[in-house]
């Protein structure tokens, strides 16, 4: 499936590019409000296993969700095992959470925190940059991905925010927030 000129502009602009292991990530700069440091996360009961629980930011409750959890990764403390203390409190020390803005199902936009490993720039990539995600068959999901960034040398996944959370998942987490 191949983008129209338009479809493929339309793509294109800033992005907050960040790594999970060594792959290098994007989001549209639009939808992130803020970088903070990683905090106590409170779990909260019966949510989805990449959901890590929430948090208060400045007196409102955030929930945080593990990206590398959502993508079937390992998780950072077993891509770790292994690794020196040293390289274990050098990974931490950069490890964060974005603060993003999601579509919710009423249409509202949302407050979620993603947990990434680090961040790395602001790229601007145009939209003639931007590619299709391949298709891989029917086992392979790539409805997150907004498109495939070449920019530097390097291929960075754009991720399609909203769908990184699904509306009912989203829903489902605000009403017992909020509730």
């Amino acid at each position: 499936m191949t983008a129209s000129p338009a479809a493929a502009q339309d793509r294109g602009g800033k992005f907050l590019t960040f790594y999970l292991a060594d792959e290098e990530y994007g989001v549209e700069i639009l939808k992130v409000q803020e970088i903070i440091g990683l905090q106590p996360i409170t779990r909260v009961p019966r949510t989805p296993a990449f959901i890590r629980g929430v948090i208060n930011l400045r007196g409102k409750v955030i929930p945080i969700m593990d990206l590398r959890e959502r993508f079937g990764m390992a998780s950072a403390a077993e891509a770790l095992a292994g690794a020196t203390e040293a390289e274990v409190a050098a990974a931490e020390a950069v490890r964060c959470i974005i603060v993003v803005e999601v579509v919710g199902p009423t249409g509202r936009a949302v407050p979620v925190g993603i947990v990434v490993d680090r961040v790395s720039e602001v790229s601007a990539i145009a939209g003639a940059e931007i590619e299709d995600a391949p298709s891989f068959g029917s086992g392979v999901r790539t409805e997150y991905l907004l498109g495939l960034g070449k920019s530097q040398g390097r291929v960075k996944l754009l991720l399609d925010i909203d769908r990184v959370l699904a509306a009912d998942e989203l829903g489902a987490l605000t009403v017992e927030i909020d509730g």
